[in-house]
């Protein structure tokens, strides 16, 4: 059967497959990983598959109806976030009308938190697909493919029935053996053009990949492992991983880097030094970036450096010790400070990433942080207000608190797109948050001790220059925007 899987229409670059959508200031355009999964997984049980991302070229709802028109899909799976809610079960609606016989269903962390908002009365919506969706879309595919079939037996859907309103299946189980997914650069390869998408902390031209799902890390705001693929850590094998390697550097010669964006690619530190140790026997030259906790040390760092490990990204989140144990982070900023000075000695970059207004957050503890994350040698850093997605503990522990300001999701995106942080606390509005975020990035970025550290990157280490370059242009500009605007007040 004919399946599209449609990142659909929103904002301008706007960057909906992150783990917290938004136009990014450093013009970041993350690839439809978990569609392309699922797109890979429908193709490999024979069904003739379109993945259509509309954010990098700004494609315009006529366009996405053309092209459904022309391909006349049985069912198409859409993808919706928190911001784009609203729009997105519009773009569906419209959608229905042209293709009245298409079954429409929703996917991503939003609906699977919401499932009874997309489906509500006189909604085009017909299903939603629940948490990771790779063989839920497969199973609803063949359901919808078959007359003798209805959806009651598809797990891990939720969907209207005539006479019982709205039904939630069981739930599908997690995929155990992630060795039995799809490569998704090989999706990304048929399905995309690899230059449309870019981190402004990895090399251009990337690809971003999966080598993990679950986290056991119990971070209150995290979404994914609340409401997406859960807190049980499973991982591919080494041997699958490095294939997989193989084949970007042998199939996509373009790409200068691997993103491994797992939430924490050395949850298990065996199994991550097992797989540099395959990536250096069997000659895997391509630099990778992954996602890590501060609490890492120097051994493991020796050999991710020696198998090509480029740069590490890292919740450092606060600089209080008090603050990280309300948010459930499970580090100290001792551990920050020591997986630092480890990964300069092992020659590793550092992304660094800080959260403001978690439990517990006065302005003397977010001044705290800056002066912490100043301290720090790190490469790049971001600085953004909590945001509070539906499903997550957050988000629940702010509506009860009475800090979440409206439950209307168009207000969690600025209308340029940015981060809007939905949380007012005495002391601590929304605007002092936002302000504070933009002042943190100015102070951090704009220090003469960083800036002469750029130059001497520059004049070294020219790739890591032109990375820099190419994410500044848009990044400055916003930065010195920021210096514009008021400072908040004691009364904000």
């Amino acid at each position: 059967m004919r399946v599209i899987a449609l990142n659909p229409p929103f904002l301008p670059k706007y960057s909906r497959a992150s783990r917290s959508p938004a136009v990014t200031k450093s013009g970041t355009i993350y690839f439809p990983t978990w569609l392309a999964y699922a797109v890979g997984s429908l193709e490999e049980h024979g069904h003739d598959v379109r993945l259509i991302d509309a954010s990098p070229s700004g494609m315009t709802l006529e366009q996405v109806t053309d092209l459904a028109l022309e391909f006349s899909p049985d069912l198409m799976l859409v993808d919706a976030t928190t911001a784009s809610f609203h729009v997105d079960i519009e773009t569906v609606g419209a959608l229905k009308q042209v293709l009245p016989n298409t079954v429409f269903a929703m996917v991503g962390t939003h609906v699977s938190a919401l499932p009874d908002a997309a489906l509500a009365e006189g909604s085009p919506v017909d299903a939603v697909c629940r948490r990771e969706y790779d063989w839920t879309a497969v199973a609803l595919a063949e359901a919808v493919s078959d007359p003798s079939k209805d959806l009651s037996g598809v797990e891990g859907i939720s969907y209207r029935d005539p006479d019982r309103g709205i039904v939630h299946n069981p739930d599908q189980p997690y995929i155990e053996d992630l060795d039995e997914l799809p490569f998704v650069s090989k999706v990304f390869k048929k399905h995309l053009r690899i230059e449309d998408y870019f981190y402004a902390h990895i090399q251009y031209p990337m690809v971003s990949i999966f080598t993990s799902r679950g986290c056991p890390a119990q971070c209150v705001w995290c979404i994914y492992p609340q409401v997406f693929y859960g807190h049980g850590f499973r991982h591919r094998s080494p041997e699958n991983i490095v294939d997989e390697f193989e084949f970007i550097q042998n199939e996509l010669p373009q790409v200068k880097e691997v993103l491994i964006d797992d939430d924490t690619f050395t949850i298990n530190v065996k199994h991550t030094q097992a797989t540099c140790e395959l990536m250096i026997e069997r000659g895997i030259t391509l630099p990778w970036t992954c996602e890590v906790r501060t609490n890492l040390r120097y051994d493991t760092m020796v050999i991710m450096k020696k198998a090509g490990c480029r740069l590490m990204v890292a919740g450092f989140e606060s600089g209080v010790k008090e603050i990280l144990k309300a948010m459930k982070k499970g580090v100290t900023p001792e551990h920050g400070k020591q997986f630092a000075k480890e990964a300069r000695r092992a020659g590793i970059m550092i992304h660094g990433c800080f959260v403001a207004g978690n439990p517990g957050e006065t302005r003397e503890t977010l001044e705290e942080t800056l002066k912490y994350a100043k301290n720090l040698p790190l490469d790049t850093a971001q600085f953004f207000p909590m945001m509070l997605y539906p499903g997550s503990e957050a988000y629940e522990w702010s509506r009860k608190e009475g800090f979440l300001r409206t439950e209307d999701y168009s207000e969690w995106v600025s209308p340029e797109g940015m981060h809007n942080t939905m949380i007012d606390r005495p002391g601590l509005s929304h605007e002092y948050l936002v302000e504070f975020c933009d002042r943190a990035r100015r102070e951090f970025y704009l220090r003469p001790s960083y800036i002469a550290g750029k130059v001497w990157q520059a004049a070294t280490h020219p790739s890591e220059f032109q990375r820099t370059l190419k994410s500044g242009k848009r990044f400055f500009r916003f930065l010195f925007q920021e210096g514009a605007r008021k400072k908040p007040s004691l009364a904000d």
